[in-house]
């Protein structure tokens, strides 16, 4: 887990605990968003009071949840490496790898607080690489010539977004999901214009 940089490294022991009890709370709050801290440290295998040492308060667990669902995020971009892949590979990737981590940590990306300065910063970082695999996208001919690359990543972002609201979380399930919201996007549902 990352920590900033003034604040000391976790050791390795207490890292681990800080990420069975966040991937509970991540299982437990989407189950129940109400749930108590002692629900989540039950959920977690650890005692309540090992979850409150880690977390000074549900809203403190619930902020750093976000903060990590954030990483994850970030990280299932820069891994489809959309700046470098080939435009068609980048996007049914980044597509992928963005779905699972939407679906495996639901509660934690709706609980990303957007005014948080780096969740902003994540999420800025990551439209920009977007409009730059869309941009590679529509010279390597995915896109028209004359795309609206604006409205395109809206669109790619509402398909997303639709798409992992009730998909199920398996492997298998996520790449179908990922080739038809890339087929959707790329060819829709309309009949090509008659030359």
């Amino acid at each position: 887990m990352a920590t900033p940089a003034s604040a000391k490294p976790l050791r390795a022991d207490t890292e681990r605990t800080v990420r069975t009890i966040l991937g509970a709370a991540e299982r437990v709050l989407s189950a129940n968003p109400a749930a108590t801290m002692e629900q989540i440290a039950e959920a977690a295998g650890v005692a309540r009071t090992t979850v409150h040492r880690r977390f000074a308060s549900r809203d403190a667990l619930i902020t750093a949840l976000a903060a990590w669902a954030t990483r994850q995020f970030r990280e299932a971009v820069e891994a489809a490496r959309p700046e470098t892949a080939p435009p068609a590979v980048a996007l049914y990737q980044v597509t992928a790898n963005v779905l699972r981590v939407k679906i495996g940590w639901r509660f934690a990306m709706g609980a990303a607080a957007t005014d948080d300065p780096e969740v902003a910063r994540v999420h800025a970082e990551v439209r920009a690489g977007c409009e730059r695999l869309f941009a590679r996208a529509r010279d390597a001919g995915l896109l028209r010539p004359d795309a609206d690359l604006d409205w395109a990543r809206r669109v790619y972002y509402a398909l997303i977004y639709e798409a992992a609201a009730e998909a199920p979380a398996t492997d298998a399930a996520v790449d179908a999901l990922a080739t038809r919201l890339i087929d959707t996007l790329l060819h829709g549902f309309g009949r090509p214009a008659a030359p």
